[in-house]
């Protein structure tokens, strides 16, 4: 990827290799604080997106997700997917299942917000099929 590709407002940073295993393709991770809560920008190249995962804690805990670069999904479990454009907020509960990553034809970034609580950990389920996920209208497609 070149900058005349991608161009987001924090660094792209490392692949994301530590997590590979609850993502499909290629993520990046670049922490950008953590004074008691973990703040950090993930990019998705086009068609990456993590599996279904949640956010557990005992009391509070849960994410905040704010798009800064590209084009992206978010889905909860029961509910239809959100396109995430620039400036798109998700507010993601404790204990609510959910996924998110690029659109299939886009690289995408956001700044992933850890909520603080008790007893937090990031419980990870099964991987987003192909099959559904070539379903997600692309940004070609007006999403």
């Amino acid at each position: 990827m070149t900058d005349s590709d991608f161009d987001s407002l924090f660094p792209l940073g490392a692949a994301n290799d530590a997590f590979a295993q609850y993502f499909s393709g290629q993520s990046y991770l670049a922490p950008l604080a953590d004074l008691g809560m973990f703040v950090a920008n993930v990019t998705f190249e086009p068609g990456c997106r993590n599996n279904w995962h949640v956010h557990a804690a005992s009391s509070g805990g849960g994410q905040i997700l704010l798009a800064v670069a590209g084009s992206g999904w978010f889905q909860a479990e029961g509910e239809e997917p959100v396109s995430l454009e620039p400036g798109s907020v998700v507010q993601i509960p404790a204990g609510q299942k959910h996924w998110h990553g690029a659109k299939a034809d886009s690289w995408f970034s956001h700044v992933a917000i850890s909520v603080p609580g008790d007893d937090v950990e990031n419980v990870w389920h099964e991987p987003v099929t192909d099959e559904y996920y070539n379903t997600l209208p692309t940004t070609k497609e007006n999403a």
